[in-house]
């Protein structure tokens, strides 16, 4: 009997100590996820900062009222028999089904949530790769607080857009592929993503980059399996209401003259600002460092290494992309980092550790919600009463407006004050119409230009930056127009 209880008394030990130690190994995703979220909410008005979340949420709207996704653009005097490619449809309906029911608090938790995947999804491949907790916790935490490069506002890439489904695919994609056990999910996740964003092309690359790295070892076995994922991802592609249209969408963005103009599109030196881009430089000066020293590093997948060099590149050229380099350059920098640290180091210990502090982190989660959620709102760039003297007194005008309020003015009008031009660019707007318009946004005045678009587009009022002073001694001194209404950041001009 008293061998029986003594067997019995060991079995509940050893029960009890794997269930402490799975919390106890838990403690990293706990930290990581909790501090980033954190600082993610912190953050919650940048999280609602993009100029086109007014444009996306009216567009759900729309989509859920009609049942369908409109075939042309109902809000804009300007289209033409343009067709607006939708590429982000199924994220519009998302955002304003949370929207109505939860209203921004609802975007800025869904955004934090898909926030949390990325970190988690970042943790489990790092430690897969076989680094050590610390060296894991250090690159995960650093690259979450950069990718979503919140010193560079508007240019978001963690944000209450259809730009966070794309940085959450990538990153699942990446796992996937890495894995190698459950690839055959990537084209059904591929139909979702080919809905939510235009980037569902950045799924291409991530698999295109480790068939070629299987091809380069004769690896034929994991070849079959990356090429036939990517030929189920790219015939999901077409499963959306544009159908083969589609690929007419993307071409209105990728390599549009558009881009020239657009900031995300422009190089890494131009959306550079001081200080807060000095941590990123930082990060991606220890990274070139530690790549370089450990050169022939053999536990690194190469596809790693071959993926974050090839986005840190692409950053360099087009701003948008260095949030993937912070991303990919995770599990290379956790494996260097490792090499670094002390062997003595108890993975165990420090996973304690990090469970104790990532409860305090937890804990704070709601009090920060409480803090920030009165200050939620689209940005006041345009405030609701600069929209209710528009409404009252520019219903159906002709209104050349500033391309950063266009989203919002047609969140808060719906189209009774008709916009110009806005952030859908060439996926909306007829490309004669974008030639015209990007000849007005330079801060010292061409004053033919300036002349030839009012004259063309019949235009009523001007709807500018009130700080663009140049603007205000032309129309005002040069051309007798009136400076009728003067906002927070707007003014709007008449003609005589």
């Amino acid at each position: 009997m008293g061998a029986l209880e003594a067997s019995v008394d060991s079995g509940l030990d050893t029960g009890s100590g794997t269930i402490g130690t799975y919390f106890q190994r838990s403690g990293i995703y706990v930290f990581l996820i909790s501090f980033a979220c954190v600082y993610y909410l912190s953050n919650a008005s940048l999280l609602l900062a993009h100029y086109d979340l007014g444009w996306h949420l009216a567009a759900g709207d729309l989509i859920r009222e009609r049942g369908n996704v409109p075939f042309q653009d109902p809000w804009s005097f300007t289209l033409g028999d343009r067709q607006w490619y939708n590429l982000s449809w199924l994220w519009d309906v998302i955002a304003s089904f949370t929207y109505q029911y939860t209203k921004f608090g609802g975007l800025v938790l869904l955004t934090v949530a898909c926030g949390a995947v990325i970190v988690g999804y970042l943790t489990s491949i790092c430690l897969s790769s076989g680094a050590s907790a610390i060296a894991v916790c250090i690159s995960v935490f650093l690259a979450c607080l950069l990718y979503p490069s919140f010193g560079t506002a508007p240019n978001i890439y963690l944000a209450a857009s259809p730009n966070t489904p794309t940085m959450v695919f990538c990153v699942i994609f990446y796992g996937e592929c890495l894995r190698r056990t459950r690839w055959f999910l990537l084209p059904v996740m591929m139909v979702l993503w080919a809905n939510l964003h235009g980037g569902f092309l950045l799924g291409f690359p991530v698999i295109g980059m480790f068939c070629c790295t299987a091809l380069l070892r004769r690896d034929w076995a994991n070849f079959r399996i990356y090429g036939l994922a990517g030929i189920g991802c790219f015939i999901a592609i077409f499963i959306n209401p544009l159908g083969w249209h589609i690929y007419d969408g993307v071409t209105a963005t990728l390599g549009h003259f558009a881009q020239a103009n657009i900031t995300e599109w422009q190089s890494y030196y131009q959306n550079m600002t001081m200080p807060e881009s000095i941590p990123g430089i930082i990060y991606i000066l220890v990274f070139v460092g530690l790549e370089l020293y450990f050169r022939n590093s053999r536990p690194v997948p190469l596809e790693a290494r071959l993926l974050s060099w090839l986005f840190l590149f692409l950053g360099f050229y087009q701003f948008r992309y260095m949030s993937f380099f912070f991303i990919f350059s995770t599990t290379t920098l956790a494996l260097h980092v490792d090499r670094l640290l002390p062997r003595q180091l108890k993975n165990l210990e420090v996973q304690k550790t990090l469970l104790a502090a990532g409860v305090v982190g937890a804990c704070a989660l709601p009090l920060t919600y409480m803090k920030i959620e009165p200050t939620l709102g689209l940005p006041e760039m345009l405030s609701q009463q600069d929209t209710q003297y528009l409404q009252s007194h520019f219903s159906h005008a002709r209104l050349l407006n500033h391309w950063n309020v266009g989203g919002l003015l047609i969140f808060r009008t719906r189209g009774t004050v008709p916009v110009f031009v806005d952030g859908r660019a060439a996926t909306a707007y007829p490309d004669s119409l974008l030639h015209d318009y990007f000849k007005l946004v330079e801060w010292e005045i061409d004053e033919k230009a300036w002349d030839t678009v009012l004259e063309k587009y019949k235009i009523d009022a001007v709807l500018w930056v009130k700080a663009h002073e140049q603007l205000r001694r032309f129309l005002v001194d040069k051309r007798g127009w009136k400076e009728q209404y003067a906002g927070a950041y707007e003014s709007i001009y008449v003609r005589p």
